[in-house]
C-alpha cells in the first residue's frame, strides 16, 4: 500500500519517538561488516542479504526491493514502518539493530542518525547520481526522490479563486472555517521549521495558534484531501502526491479540487527528499551499497518516476510524471541545515496543542 498518514491519537507516540531519537546516545561499531570489501576483491555478492527499515511509501519500495533482487541476487528484508519509530528503534537496538540500510521519508530522522555518528559514509560514485544539495553534506545519506508542499483547493470557492500566496496567510481570520490541517503528518513538521527559520520561533508560534484557531484537523493528509475534494473545508496543506493519488482513485469526474503552490521562497513553498543511509553495523556493507547505488540508478529512478508515488526523480535525464508541475517552478530542495533535526517544529506543534 502508499504510504499513509499516522492516526492523531498515535502522534504523540510518534512525536516523542522522534525526540526520544534526538536524545539517545550513539554506538559507532566503525562500519566494516564481513563483506565490506566484496566488490572491492570481486566477489559476488549473489545470495546475500540485506534488511531494510524503510518508512518510505510501502509499495513502491516493495517494487523496488522486488527489482533489485532480480538484478542482483541480493535478498531484501523490508520492514516498513513511520520513519520516527523505526529510527527511534535503531537507537534502542543499538550495534544489534539487524538493519542494514535506513530509508526516510525526510531528511530529520536521517539527520539524526548521522549526527549521532550511526551511518557509514555513502559511497561517492553514489553521492554523485544526484545534486549534492539532495543529500546529506557529510555524506552519510543520500537523497532518493522529491516531494513539494502545495495547497489544495475544492473547486469553485474562493479558495480555489483567490488560493494563498503565502502559507502564513493561512493564519489570518478570514480562513477561519475554511481551513483543514493535517499536523501530525511528518510532511507537516518540515514547514514548521522553515517557519521557525524566517519568522522566530515565536512567529512560528503565533502562525501556529492562527491555523489552529482556523483550521478543522485531520488524521491524515489523505483524509484532509478528501474533505477539501468534498467540499467539507475550502482548502488546506499537503504534498502533491495526495491530490493526484485521489484524483485517480476518484476519476477527472469525481474530482472537485485543484492542486496551487505558494509563491516561491515563501516557508511553504517547500521541496523536500526522502533519502537512504547505511548503518556503521550493519555486517553487509557492500550489499547495502549496492542497494544505494540501485536506487540513484536510472533503472529505479524510472521506476520511482512511474509508480503510484507521484514523487519526482532526482537523477538528471529521468523526466517525472508529464502533470507534474516542473520542480524548479515550485521551490528549491530545503537544505539539511535548513531542516535540521525538527525537534523544535515538534515542540512548538505539541505546545500549542496541535499534538498530545
Amino acid at each position: 500500500m502508499p504510504k499513509t498518514g499516522r492516526p492523531l491519537a498515535a502522534l504523540a507516540t510518534v512525536a516523542a519517538s522522534l525526540l526520544l531519537v534526538a536524545g539517545c546516545s550513539s554506538s559507532d561499531s566503525g562500519g566494516k561488516g564481513d563483506d565490506a570489501g566484496a566488490t572491492a576483491t570481486g566477489g559476488s555478492l549473489r545470495g546475500q542479504s540485506i534488511t531494510v527499515y524503510s518508512g518510505q511509501h510501502e509499495q513502491t519500495v516493495k517494487a523496488l526491493t522486488a527489482d533489485f533482487e532480480k538484478r542482483t541476487g541480493i535478498k531484501v528484508k523490508l520492514r516498513s514502518g513511520d520513519e520516527a519509530e523505526l529510527a527511534n528503534q535503531i537507537l534502542q537496538e543499538g550495534p544489534a539493530s539487524p538493519a542494514d540500510v535506513f530509508y526516510a521519508e525526510n531528511p530529520p530522522a536521517l539527520t539524526v542518525l548521522e549526527e549521532k555518528g550511526l551511518l557509514a559514509d555513502v559511497a561517492p560514485g553514489t553521492l554523485k547520481s544526484v545534486a549534492a544539495a539532495d543529500s546529506s553534506p557529510k555524506g552519510g545519506w543520500v537523497g532518493v526522490s522529491a516531494r513539494t508542499a502545495a495547497f489544495v483547493a475544492r473547486t469553485g470557492t474562493p479558495a480555489d479563486s483567490a488560493p494563498p500566496t503565502s502559507v502564513r496567510d493561512l493564519a489570518s481570520p478570514a480562513w477561519k472555517g475554511r481551513l483543514g490541517i493535517a499536523p501530525g503528518e511528518t510532511d507537516f513538521a518540515p514547514i514548521v521549521t522553515r517557519m521557525i527559520k524566517t519568522d522566530g520561533s515565536d512567529g512560528a508560534k503565533k502562525w501556529l495558534e492562527g491555523l489552529k484557531a482556523n483550521a478543522k484537523v485531520y488524521n491524515s493528509n489523505e483524509d484532509l484531501s478528501v474533505a477539501v475534494n468534498s467540499g467539507e473545508v475550502q482548502g488546506g496543506v499537503v504534498d502533491h502526491y495526495y491530490w493526484y493519488r485521489l484524483r485517480d482513485e476518484k476519476s477527472a469526474a469525481g474530482t472537485h479540487s485543484k492542486l496551487h503552490y505558494f509563491a516561491k521562497g515563501d516557508p511553504g513553498a517547500l521541496v523536500d527528499v526522502s533519502g537512504a543511509g547505511i548503518l556503521k553495523t550493519s555486517k553487509h556493507q557492500a550489499a547495502a551499497q549496492a542497494f544505494l547505488a540501485y536506487l540513484d540508478g536510472k533503472d529505479a529512478q524510472k521506476l520511482i518516476a512511474a509508480s503510484q508515488s507521484y514523487e519526482y526523480p532526482l537523477v538528471a535525464g529521468v523526466p517525472g510524471k508529464p502533470e507534474l508541475a516542473p520542480i524548479a517552478s515550485v521551490g528549491t530542495v530545503a537544505s539539511v541545515a535548513e531542516l535540521g533535526d525538527g525537534k523544535e517544529a515538534l515542540q512548538l506543534l505539541q505546545d500549542t496543542g496541535l499534538l498530545q
